[in-house]
């Protein structure tokens, strides 16, 4: 009779900790949502090539070196170097027939960076050069 109960409690101990576990997995899915939406911005144009070339423009005037970049995949990664290392990765698809969704990641040491001030001058930038090319301002 007392295995039983020992094994019941076992068995309750590990349910309890599955319910846990997956509540803990449920909040870290609302937190990758907030980071991916700190991550990511509509540009009103269906110019891929405008789009990435302004892209590696931003990073450069942020500092950043570009270590890859495709424009027909839409992606270009680079590292910033100044003391400390962040790299940044970003993104360039089509979201319909006349807006591009672009998304930045940012990493320090293989951590994700999920300070909102890193995207929000990024995305500050980008949209100005984005602005310019399309007023045709130089």
């Amino acid at each position: 009779m007392r295995v039983l109960s020992v094994v019941a409690v076992l068995i309750w101990g590990l349910m309890l900790a599955g319910c846990v576990s997956q509540n803990e997995r449920v909040l870290q899915g609302d937190e990758q949502v907030k980071l991916r939406n700190m991550q990511s911005r509509t540009f009103a144009t269906d110019d891929k090539n405008l789009v990435v070339r302004n892209a590696i423009a931003t990073l450069q005037d942020l500092g950043f070196i570009i270590d890859k970049a495709d424009a027909d995949l839409g992606t270009v990664s680079a590292t910033k170097l100044s003391g400390y290392q962040i790299r940044m990765t970003v993104t360039v698809r089509s979201k319909s027939a006349t807006e591009m969704l672009v998304r930045a990641s940012a990493q320090y040491n293989l951590e994700a960076i999920e300070q909102p001030e890193v995207y929000q001058d990024f995305f500050a930038v980008l949209s100005k050069s984005l602005f310019l090319a399309a007023n045709a301002v130089e």
